[in-house]
């Protein structure tokens, strides 16, 4: 049970940090794209993982 616990907080955790490393990369580049950083991309990004992300980038692009 604790195990389980750990690893979504590890997720989570991860998909934090994906976030702001792609936040500072990208908006130090000429396309200044900003992905809010809260609840809903947290837990987008770390249940889909990869996927999740980039369908967060496309839909900024799109909108």
């Amino acid at each position: 049970m604790i195990k389980k616990i750990f690893n979504i907080v590890k997720k989570i955790v991860f998909a934090f940090l994906i976030l702001y490393g792609l936040n500072l990369t990208l908006n130090s580049t000429s396309l200044n794209i900003i992905i809010p950083i809260n609840i809903i991309t947290i837990l987008l990004v770390s249940f889909l993982g990869f996927p999740g992300l980039c369908a967060i980038i496309i839909l900024f692009l799109i909108i």
